[in-house]
């Protein structure tokens, strides 16, 4: 009987618990006491970092001309600012100004594109454009090669018409006013 008095071997009563005669059932409430809730920091509080050698290692590099990059984080390469005539580059605006790209955008003259892909092929990148012009929505493809500060842009969708781009330079320093 649960909760009744039994003698122990020297013949001693004793209160018996219940648990004394499954040690397994005893084990297994300690365990899961003993787990708990995890302790985890606050969505402002970054995490610890993972320092083991698997998360050190840097990631592995796609063979050449396989690969997908995710928006965002494509190829410094294309990013910047390209014109199809240097002397447009002191242009910031305008029909004879410069296309920016960047990793999400592709703008110009009275159009702006956002790159929705951008995949890895084996003579530069292709990206899937989505493109407002003139009050008119289209997706457009393109590919960007480029070698050194020169761009071939070809659009696929267009006859692949291919447009030889040059990058501008980056804008030079500020100077500080002069000090009197």
């Amino acid at each position: 009987m649960i909760g009744a008095s039994e003698p122990d071997p020297d013949g001693v009563p004793k209160r018996f618990n219940g648990m004394s005669r499954h040690p397994l059932t005893v084990l297994s409430v300690l365990a899961l006491a003993a787990c708990g809730q995890a302790q985890t920091n606050a969505p402002t509080d970054p995490a610890a970092p993972i320092d083991t050698p698997e998360a050190q290692a840097p990631p592995p590099t796609p063979p050449p001309g396989v690969g997908s990059i995710m928006p965002g984080s494509g190829p410094a390469t294309f990013v910047g600012l390209w014109v199809a005539d240097a002397a447009w580059c002191a242009n910031p605006r305008g029909p004879k100004g410069p296309i920016r790209i960047t990793p999400l955008r592709f703008e110009g003259y009275e159009n702006s594109c956002g790159i929705v892909t951008v995949s890895q092929v084996a003579n530069g990148y292709e990206a899937i454009l989505a493109c407002a012009a003139e009050g008119r929505t289209t997706n457009e493809r393109v590919r960007m090669s480029v070698q050194g500060d020169g761009m071939k842009l070809i659009w696929l969708n267009r006859d692949r018409i291919v447009v030889p781009l040059a990058r501008c330079p980056a804008p030079a320093a500020v100077a500080p006013p002069p000090v009197n």
